[in-house]
């Protein structure tokens, strides 16, 4: 793997529904300095680009949407936030122009794109990076400092009350109540379970048994919901249930747990998951353009935040006809944008991408090319 150092430039994301008429002209978005890129104010393009996948960054979609029609007011964008697993089934079924996911594709996956893709397949592109909090209903408490592996034992349903010795002892100044812990997961496929598992699996690897993936372990306990938004309402309403979930959905109706990484807890900032980003690799024998990164879940680097999750935008490598091309690359552009990543960090509190992550992105969505004939 070559390593990739990453700071912070701003967030990013993914985006779709179901079918796409397309008739633009060039792109949107001019390159800027430092790596990173400014919207223009001249051509614009037309047309409905449709996506589909990670719940995690409706937020940020949202407000990239808004940017990007705005400045171009014959474009739609269209985004379904069905969950990672879901936008990626249905860009390699030909579905959507594009995936929101918060895990890159696999290699199988990779491989099925190139029916609907081209010879070249599918590309996976980051553009929005975000701390994954662990959030809680407990009365009166807003602020807790645990251990991955006393994180593990808790959803694994081995630490059953508030007030067991081992939450107590890293919280001497927190009133615990003898109240049950009822862990929440996503009940769908999901990025954001793959990034929490992932960690989890290699911070906590003598509690947490079970691989990383996108599916939560069916034989442990507790309550499960849809999407980042479902989970979160259910912890809410639910008194003692903890969750995760992408920052950006967590009110202040509950509290979040701090993360030990060495000897310090380090709370959740979309700073400190920039730093955790910071000593990402990106993965061996896949294309040229495709960005897939492998994150340090066990780095002590002061003030990382190691439950971090990439998310990236998964597109063709080429499409059939000019004006997608020229659709998909004015968005990813935007999206890639100074402004559009000051958006998604003002809309979702997620982090910057580095000036160097966002150049190699840029360079990743340029790419992309019309198919030939």
């Amino acid at each position: 793997m070559k390593a990739l150092h990453i700071g912070r430039v701003a967030a990013v994301l993914t985006v779709g529904a179901l079918a796409l008429t397309a008739c633009g002209t060039d792109n949107v978005v001019t390159p800027g300095n430092g790596g990173g890129t400014t919207a223009s104010t001249g051509s614009t393009v037309t047309g409905t680009l449709t996506g589909t996948g990670a719940s995690s960054i409706s937020a940020a979609m949202d407000a990239w949407k808004a940017g990007f029609e705005s400045a171009n007011s014959g474009a739609k964008i269209q985004y379904s936030p069905e969950g990672s697993g879901a936008g990626r089934k249905a860009l390699i079924a030909g579905a959507v122009q594009f995936a929101g996911s918060d895990a890159f594709m696999k290699d199988e996956e990779l491989t099925s794109a190139k029916e609907k893709c081209g010879p070249d397949g599918a590309i996976n592109v980051p553009w929005y990076i975000s701390p994954i909090a662990v959030a809680f209903n407990v009365d009166g408490v807003k602020d807790l400092k645990l251990d991955a592996s006393t994180i593990a034992k808790i959803f694994r349903g081995e630490i059953k009350n508030w007030n067991d010795p081992a939450i107590k002892a890293a919280n001497t100044d927190a009133t615990l109540p003898d109240l049950a812990i009822t862990p929440v997961h996503r009940s769908d496929n999901s990025g954001t379970t793959e990034n929490f598992t992932d960690y989890l699996a290699a911070a906590a690897s003598g509690v947490w048994t079970d691989k990383k993936s996108g599916d939560w372990p069916s034989a442990l306990p507790g309550e499960n919901a849809k999407g980042t938004s479902g989970v979160v309402k259910t912890v809410i309403e639910t008194a003692g249930a903890i969750t995760y979930a992408d920052d950006s959905a967590v009110t202040d109706a509950l509290g979040k747990v701090e993360l030990k990484v060495g000897d310090a807890f380090v709370p959740v900032t979309a700073e400190a998951a920039a730093k955790a980003v910071d000593a990402a690799t990106v993965v061996a024998g896949r294309s040229a353009n495709d960005l897939s990164l492998k994150l340090d879940r066990t780095t002590t680097v002061a003030g990382a935040y190691p439950a971090v999750l990439v998310s990236y935008g998964v597109f063709c490598a080429s499409y059939p006809d000019a004006s997608t091309v020229d659709l998909v690359k004015a968005f990813g552009s935007f999206v890639l944008s100074d402004e559009g990543q000051k958006q998604a960090a003002d809309a979702a509190k997620s982090a910057p991408l580095s000036a160097e992550l966002a150049a190699k992105a840029k360079a990743s969505i340029d790419s992309i090319s019309v198919a030939s004939k």
